[in-house]
């Protein structure tokens, strides 16, 4: 196919097909047409990307605009410009004139403007004997006008997908928001669920976010998201209906001592009972005849083994320190809520709060909300109605239980079990009362 060549001071430029289907559109445009000319070159800003334009063609296309004397440009006026190129050069904020030359032949190809050459090269105007314009040479703006309703069109496009992709990245936000706080609200208020996995859930689905994708991919892990949400938000109003209902039925004279939906978990812990648990003035009176002084950490490790498997290396705790530090491990693989274990501190101090989850760790099989639990066990320990001491007692009795059963290490667990009452004796100097004597004594307890 024959090229045809026209000669210009930038060299040798070659016609291209973009360059002619720019001029048919052109000479097509309506003679009646009326565009503001600012208004398309925001729709062309716009739809820059679609139209293949760079940011820097876009800068010396406002700068050709700007030679032109009118805001409203006509189909049937004259729509050519003819600034040189140190004209354009000053308009386009200094652009270097190799970098002028290439972005010119951008807006060229992309159909935004059309060459309009002199024989010799040079841009220029002739008027007639009236003053008039005749005969322009250099750059035809009209497909500002002929193709202003394409770019329009391309221009809410791009509005558009912007709009969806920053309703999808909200979307995003608001439901990963949601569901950390509904985690951490059901974890803090004991509701039964496997809140472990749910964590894991959330973790793989806000994985595969990428830092830079497509609304679409967007779109497919903000449902995903949105399905675990709906599920998390399900098992949440199931327990409020539940709560609802116990409230009514205790309402209507069934008398519930206790209302919290960890009161279950205790009874499967064996680190409590309702006998230790209750309001009592009795209840009260048997905590405050216990040691004040903490427990030995021997005695404690004793009761709670499990803690020395979260120790690095398999050694040993060696003060409380370390024991500490185990306690800081524990708490989250059990999922209590860091509020949860500051309130637990504040009210029972950090060495007996560390105790009590080392104790709910080495149950923890048996209680299906450890968060919740500790939280009653904070209540309990803001009113003076808890202590430390029965908990590792019922711990080292049911050793000593499970000892007997299986015929192994039944001596070890009788020695630990004294020795834990001979510390209780002498560090109170204070005698048990008779009724958590007997709850201690209780064959199974703990177990």
């Amino acid at each position: 196919m024959e090229t045809n060549i026209a000669t210009t001071p930038f060299g040798r430029r070659p016609m291209t097909l973009g360059m002619i289907s720019s001029q048919v559109t052109a000479r097509a445009v309506p003679k009646d047409a009326t565009v503001h000319k600012w208004h398309v070159f925001q729709d062309i800003k716009d739809a820059r990307i679609a139209l293949g334009a760079t940011d820097r063609a876009l800068a010396i296309l406002d700068a050709l605009l700007s030679f032109h004397p009118d805001t409203a440009l006509y189909g049937d006026s004259e729509l050519v410009v003819w600034p040189s190129n140190e004209q354009l050069i000053r308009r386009a904020n200094g652009m270097p004139p190799t970098t002028l030359r290439r972005h010119l032949a951008v807006l060229v190809e992309c159909g935004l403007i059309i060459r309009r050459d002199s024989p010799n090269g040079k841009r220029f105007a002739r008027k007639g004997q009236g003053g008039e314009i005749e005969q322009a040479y250099g750059f035809d703006i009209s497909p500002i006008v002929a193709r202003a309703e394409e770019f329009k069109d391309l221009a809410e496009a791009v509005r558009s997908e912007k709009k969806a992709f920053r309703l999808v990245k909200e979307r995003l936000t608001i439901c990963r928001r949601d569901v950390v706080k509904m985690i951490d609200t059901g974890i803090e208020e004991g509701v039964p669920a496997n809140w472990g996995r749910v964590q894991q859930a959330y973790q793989a689905i806000v994985g595969q976010i990428p830092r830079t994708a497509p609304r679409q991919t967007l779109e497919a892990i903000a449902e995903e998201l949105e399905g675990l949400w709906a599920e998390v938000r399900e098992a949440l109003e199931s327990f409020v209906k539940t709560q609802k209902v116990d409230a009514n039925e205790s309402q209507n004279g069934r008398h519930i001592q206790n209302s919290k939906p960890d009161s279950k978990f205790e009874s499967q812990s064996g680190l409590g009972s309702r006998d230790e648990a209750g309001g009592s003035v009795a209840d009260t009176d048997n905590v405050r005849s216990l040691p004040k002084r903490e427990l030995p950490l021997g005695i404690v490790l004793d009761a709670c083994p499990n803690m020395l498997w979260l120790v690095k290396g398999g050694g040993g705790i060696r003060n409380w320190r370390e024991f500490l530090a185990a306690a800081e491990v524990a708490r989250p693989s059990m999922g209590v809520s860091p509020s949860a274990w500051e309130e637990a501190r504040t009210a029972m101090g950090e060495q007996q709060a560390a105790v009590t989850i080392a104790a709910i760790y080495q149950r923890q099989d048996q209680i299906n909300s450890a968060g919740g639990y500790l939280r009653s066990l904070t209540d309990r320990a803001k009113v003076g109605k808890f202590s430390v001491w029965p908990m590792v007692m019922a711990l080292l009795r049911a050793k000593l239980d499970a000892s007997k059963t299986t015929g192994t290490g039944a001596e070890a667990a009788a020695v630990d079990l004294e020795a834990a009452g001979k510390v209780e004796r002498t560090e109170s100097r204070l005698e048990i009362s008779d009724a958590l004597r007997r709850s201690l004594d209780k064959p199974g307890r703990g177990s």
